[in-house]
């Protein structure tokens, strides 16, 4: 979701080529709003939550151990 916002922030600035700091906030919020709306369309039509409290290391360990972690239940970083 991240690399959708920042690339969609990049195409908006591209179009519309901000100059003030106000500028580059308003277009960075667009490019947010348009992972947001992804986001939530994605999580509407599968039924199921994008966001988890999972991090990508531990969601590719639970594809080799998938008792390893549970849902929700991530390991904290010691």
């Amino acid at each position: 979701m991240n690399m959708l916002a920042e690339a969609s922030a990049k195409d908006i600035s591209q179009s519309v080529n901000p100059n003030t700091f106000e500028e580059n906030a308003d277009v960075a919020r667009q490019g947010g709003n348009v992972a947001k709306v992804a986001r939530k369309e994605l999580e509407a039509r599968t039924g199921k939550k994008v966001v988890t409290a999972l991090n990508a290391k531990a969601v590719l360990k639970t594809t080799e151990n998938p008792k390893e972690i549970a849902p929700g239940k991530a390991k904290k970083k010691k």
